[in-house]
């Protein structure tokens, strides 16, 4: 089995308070779905829109995150299956997808220290 991150991108929230409700119940039953079939490694975190950026030698401060709405990093879980052709399958149910988000799939490179 490998392990594979899922960074979600987007931070279209429905309108109303019903719809956010069920918007985050797909969440949790996705989430449980993934678990319930093993491939939910770590839950991961929601990411906050506030930070900041550090560039260069310099070590420059910046605040951001600065990108377009539709880029920025709105949490991660990682999966664990057998290849990227079938964690790209499981993240086709993810509901930021519905809000016009998106689900980056990238392998985890496990590192010998």
């Amino acid at each position: 089995m490998s392990e594979f991150t899922y960074l979600f991108r987007g931070r279209q929230i429905p309108s109303s308070p019903e719809q956010r409700q069920k918007h985050l119940e797909k969440w949790v039953a996705w989430f449980q779905d993934l678990g319930s079939r093993g491939h939910l490694k770590n839950p991961g975190h929601p990411l906050e829109d506030t930070g900041k950026v550090v560039n260069g030698q310099q070590k420059t401060v910046k605040d951001g995150p600065f990108a377009e709405a539709k880029d920025v990093v709105a949490g991660f879980i990682v999966v664990e299956t057998n290849d990227l052709a079938r964690a790209v399958e499981l993240s086709k149910g993810c509901p930021i997808l519905e809000v016009g988000g998106s689900v980056e799939v990238r392998p985890v490179r496990i590192m010998n220290l």
